[in-house]
């Protein structure tokens, strides 16, 4: 099954005949499914979202995805709503919205569920070879950082790079660490990985990632560390430590450009004490998909 089907698997019978009926083509490419209370059905495809000829959705119908997608144990996905999504078997990710119940200030649960947002997990393995060879100097795999807005394909890449590192299809095979906060990487499913991630790669599930890499680091002697969305000073504060313990780094931030990055301070400082080496732009509508700009000469 692929990635759209199992997706669409996770609606209410009458929705999902309506979402499947779409033409081959267009499901391959879908990117989220879109369910909001008194509206029809949408589709996001190649960034555009589409409305399809459908019957409104209801408060039920988004009850009844939750139900099926947590296996009848949505209180448990609610309850970590406070993260704004839950992860689902084959790395698909719903993000939720409806009435916040809060207490003491922090977000507990929702009730009253308005819409949800049902975003299709995508492998394309492969897709990291052409650029790997470009993330190495003399043999030695440069601190590598992604670069896309949302929904430009980082964490795909992501997945395919690590997956060949840790395979050697560059070199020697590398034992990676993998810290997986959102559990889109690898997609853990009863500890095993829903998405091939390598032979050698250790994966930390659900962990904020700057205790994530700090538990690999100390505790699975990685040669290479992964992890996915860089967005908090103490992420960049982990990464720092492991790159002086001498372990590669290989991550993803949310930018459009290597310019737009230095604009940002904390992103700014990991760039000026040349934390990383190589930076891979994703251009979603420009040929070649993958642009990889040097940071630091290499061997300097």
């Amino acid at each position: 099954m692929n990635g759209f089907d199992e997706a669409a698997a996770l609606l209410p019978p009458a929705l999902r005949q309506g979402i499947q009926a779409l033409p081959p083509l267009v499901r391959r490419n879908v990117e989220e499914i879109r369910l909001r209370a008194g509206r029809c059905p949408a589709v996001v495809v190649g960034g555009d979202e589409l409305s399809l000829s459908a019957a409104k959705v209801g408060r039920r119908e988004l009850e009844l995805t939750v139900e099926i997608a947590t296996r009848a144990s949505a209180h448990t996905a609610l309850e970590s709503v406070r993260q704004g999504y839950f992860t689902v078997k084959g790395g698909h990710r719903i993000g939720l919205c409806g009435n916040v119940w809060t207490e003491n200030g922090q977000i507990k649960n929702l009730r009253s569920l308005s819409s949800l947002n049902i975003r299709v997990a995508h492998a394309v393995p492969g897709c990291g070879e052409e650029i790997l060879p470009a993330l190495f100097c003399k043999g030695k795999l440069q601190n590598t950082i992604l670069l896309s807005p949302p929904g430009g394909g980082k964490t795909t890449l992501l997945r395919d790079l690590t997956r060949l590192l840790s395979d050697g299809a560059h070199g020697p095979p590398l034992r990676v660490g993998l810290a997986d906060e959102r559990g889109e990487v690898a997609a853990l499913w009863e500890g095993e990985p829903q998405f091939d991630v390598g032979e050698r790669t250790d994966v930390l599930e659900g962990c904020p990632k700057a205790q994530g890499l700090m538990i690999l680091l100390r505790g699975m002697t990685p040669q290479v560390l992964c992890c996915d969305e860089i967005t908090d000073p103490a992420d960049c504060s982990a990464l720092e430590t492991c790159e002086n313990c001498g372990v590669r780094l290989l991550c993803t931030v949310h930018a459009e450009s290597v310019e737009e990055l230095r604009k940002k301070p904390l992103y700014r400082s990991l760039l000026d004490r040349g934390n990383f080496e190589r930076a891979v732009v994703l251009r979603r509508w420009t040929t070649p998909r993958y642009l990889v700009e040097e940071l630091h000469p290499c061997g300097s």
